[in-house]
């Protein structure tokens, strides 16, 4: 009997810590990651802006439903595996810039998608800046420590390049600390 008081002790103790640790967390994030493709801007732009073809190119959408207009912008359902989420799109400058916001407002989370497309002389750099918040404190604690903030933009540059054929890694804007250089070549 003794060892089910402790159990019960050691959970509520994980679930006040678990809270606590949420409470500490800021509610807001951004988060921006970056990719490059070899196809110029226009042709970019009309595949993230074709929401309706999400289902061909993004494994993690099932199905596009399309909604009615919400304050005069396009917004539309996408089901995916184990849920559906509701998106609107907040601008739309051709073929630059693509916001992107979710529209329900009872999840644990909300935010927008800034997607901006800038022309390379081999392509286009696409940079997805989110600007999220994270409402409930378990949900805020699993993306902090677990899921991590970038996990979708990963997701959704990496099946874009293969839908563009032009699959390299999306990397983060941060500066990254150049390469040791090789040690020169002894002199004859």
């Amino acid at each position: 009997m003794r060892w089910l008081a402790f159990l019960g002790l050691a959970v509520a103790a994980v679930v006040i810590l678990v809270i606590a640790i949420g409470l500490m967390l800021p509610r807001d994030h951004t988060a921006t990651r970056t990719a490059d493709v070899s196809v110029p801007p226009d042709q970019v732009w009309a595949v993230i802006t074709n929401v309706a073809s999400y289902p061909k190119w993004r494994p993690d959408v099932k199905r596009i439903e399309s909604l009615p207009l919400a304050d005069g912008h396009a917004s539309w359902r996408e089901i995916r595996r184990s849920d559906s989420i509701a998106y609107e799109t907040v601008e739309s400058i051709p073929p630059t810039r693509f916001v992107t916001r979710i529209a329900d407002r009872g999840l644990p989370f909300g935010g927008e998608w800034s997607i901006g497309l800038a022309p390379l002389s081999s392509g286009t750099r696409i940079t997805i800046i989110e600007r999220g918040q994270i409402y409930n404190l378990l949900y805020r604690v699993l993306s902090h420590f677990v899921l991590g903030y970038t996990t979708t933009m990963d997701a959704y540059l990496h099946a874009l390049q293969r839908r563009l054929d032009t699959p390299r890694p999306p990397t983060s804007t941060e500066p990254e600390s150049p390469a040791p250089s090789p040690p020169a070549p002894p002199l004859m």
